[in-house]
């Protein structure tokens, strides 16, 4: 409408303010379709700017660059902590680029952890005093390991990836703050995690099942993929010349 600049900062004036952190959100566009909406948030990642946050399972840490990136570009201070499962000196032989990526992720205000078993994070004293502080928690394409001579989907070890997601959301329980979010990739056809051991893991440990995003819509989803074992020294997913985007 047309109006003048001081009737528009009296009806500002008298406006009721919100103190609720997730209020604002569908307020903003409040006459706007609600998936469309919603998703549109969702796919933007603008996550809590004042909680840490955590990513899981990243191999070669070009999620966590992407993340830590994301987060300072929109003036964010809650922590970036990036951890692999793996320890330092097999990540060297696998990604020659690993140590300047810690560095730029140092740059950056980010943790990076290694040895991390996401599972058994309670136990892990670098956790210790985080309870409840984690505004959201990523795991990108999570898998249990393969085992020689057996295929993921075979019934003999698919438990495991089954178990996987259901230890992981268990142990999120304690560290995740309330409205915080937990994002976790998987193809459409895996047989491994499949998309029902993410979906039931969580709802089993009493978290909510927001929405189911596609990947290639995510505003991170593009960062150097990893298989996250030795293939890696001599090739990488999705990326050329075995470099990482």
């Amino acid at each position: 409408g047309i109006g003048a600049l001081d009737d528009a900062i009296e009806q500002a004036k008298t406006a009721e303010s919100c103190n609720d952190d997730l209020t604002p959100i569908p307020n903003a566009i409040s006459n706007a379709p609600g998936p469309t909406t919603v998703g549109r948030y969702n796919r933007l990642e603008l996550i809590d700017p004042l909680a840490d946050c955590a990513v899981f399972g990243d191999a070669n840490l070009t999620f966590a660059l992407k993340l830590a990136k994301h987060r300072k570009g929109l003036g964010h201070v809650g922590r970036v902590i990036a951890t692999t499962f793996e320890e330092i000196e097999t990540l060297r032989e696998r990604y020659k680029e690993i140590d300047a990526s810690i560095k730029t992720l140092e740059e950056h205000y980010a943790e990076v952890y290694h040895g991390v078993d996401c599972t058994r994070i309670a136990l892990d004293p670098r956790f210790e005093g985080m309870e409840g502080v984690l505004g959201a928690v990523y795991y990108n394409f999570p898998h249990s390991g393969a085992i020689q001579g057996f295929f993921d989907g075979h019934p003999l070890v698919n438990w495991r990836h089954e178990n996987l997601m259901r230890l992981f959301f268990r142990a999120l329980r304690s560290f995740v703050k309330p409205e915080g979010l937990v994002k976790v990739s998987s193809n459409m056809g895996a047989v491994g995690v499949r998309y029902s051991y993410i979906v039931g893991g969580a709802v089993e440990n009493e978290f909510h099942h927001v929405e189911t995003v596609p990947f290639l819509e995510w505003h991170l989803h593009r960062y150097g993929r990893s298989y996250g074992d030795r293939r890696d020294v001599y090739k990488r997913p999705d990326a050329a010349n075995n470099q990482s985007y």
